[in-house]
């Protein structure tokens, strides 16, 4: 069976965790001020950059730390991971869910401007599965209607809009290191974001202090260790490579898949291909069960229940794009372990599967 996705940890990530635990120090330490300014460097152009123990914990402590709170709208896209609403929420604000564009996954811009109140605080633009939302058009809104931009750029590690890296648009941006992400840390988060909001962010991660016991802020236990540091600086070094391969993957398949509506790339997009994700009319559960059982090809949904019909948010709404969505879209392999027979073996599943029509 080809995996939807696969982490890659080899001989180079245990030497890193090896000299961590060999050097007695492994809490928050030099190698998280390291993998920070690296990964400031490397993937955000130098802006600041906040580690923290997860993805979820990053957009959280932003929220926070840029005074989002209760009685406060936080616009959001409803198709997309749960922990984009679940951290508004948690600031005690509203997310408010908004339809998505139709051919990038990604907030539509329109359906932004429409769902403003006097309340709205700010945008949440996920940059899905890889690919930038439209980050030209987000920003003229807020600029319009003063409000801030808080992006979700946890799948979205090099992507670029215009030429611009992903999480340097907002006041703030979020990147996920969960295992299956473009590059690991075992678990982790990384916070980009101005000086002033660093600040914040640094203090709500360290039980809101900066300096032991000089507690200034309530604040939480939410700090990266020095041992998932050490693997996401060696992840780190192989970041571009792997974005090439996972490009590589994507032309291919592009290049060779029929009768299933392949995803397309925005003008100005960087894709960095977290996932490649299709459209398939008819039985969508079906099709993926054919390639699994039939061709030995493994498959996603990423998300099959958009966040509105969920019961920790559920609300009667009108987001048509999003619940086409829901219903179409597979994730095929795209990771960079794939082998070329991996791809033909693709290839071959996912023609023979559509052209059978599942």
């Amino acid at each position: 069976m080809i995996p939807p996705a696969k982490p890659i940890l080899g001989e180079e990530e245990r030497a890193a965790v090896d000299r961590v635990i060999a050097s007695g120090m492994v809490a928050q330490g030099p190698e998280v001020a390291a993998f920070e300014q690296e990964f400031a460097d490397q993937v955000v152009g130098g802006r600041r950059c906040v580690a923290v123990n997860s993805g979820t914990s990053g957009q959280h402590l932003g929220l926070l730390a840029a005074g989002v709170s209760a009685g406060d709208e936080v616009i959001v896209p409803s198709f997309t991971f749960a922990a984009t609403a679940n951290t508004v929420a948690l600031t005690g604000a509203t997310p408010v869910f908004v339809d998505i564009e139709p051919d990038y996954f990604c907030l539509d811009p329109r359906a932004v401007e429409a769902a403003i109140t006097e309340r709205t605080r700010g945008i949440m633009p996920v940059h899905l599965y890889g690919h930038p939302a439209n980050m030209t058009a987000l920003a003229d809104i807020a600029g319009k209607h003063g409000l801030e931009i808080y992006e979700d750029a946890a799948q979205a590690h090099a992507a670029t809009w215009q030429g611009q890296p992903v999480g340097t648009f907002g006041i703030f941006a979020m990147f996920s290191l969960y295992p299956t992400k473009n590059m690991t840390s075992i678990e982790g988060g990384m916070v980009a974001c101005d000086d002033e909001i660093a600040r914040v962010v640094r203090l709500l991660r360290n039980q809101g202090m900066e300096k032991q016991y000089e507690n200034e802020v309530v604040g939480l236990n939410n700090r990266m260790t020095d041992v998932h540091a050490a693997v996401g600086r060696v992840q780190l070094t192989k970041l571009k490579g792997w974005t090439e391969t996972r490009q590589r993957n994507a032309a291919f398949l592009d290049a060779n898949l029929a009768n299933v509506v392949v995803p397309p790339v925005a003008e100005g997009a960087t894709h960095v291909y977290h996932q490649y994700t299709i459209r398939v009319d008819g039985d969508r559960d079906r099709f993926r069960q054919a390639l699994a059982d039939e061709h030995g090809v493994g498959s996603g949904v990423y998300y099959p229940i958009p966040n509105h019909r969920l019961p920790s948010f559920r609300r009667e709404l009108d987001l048509p794009e999003t619940e086409r969505a829901a219903r179409e879209v597979i994730s095929l392999p795209v990771h960079p372990s794939l082998s070329p027979a991996d791809l033909d073996q693709i290839v071959h599943a996912v023609n023979t599967v559509a052209k059978a029509g599942a």
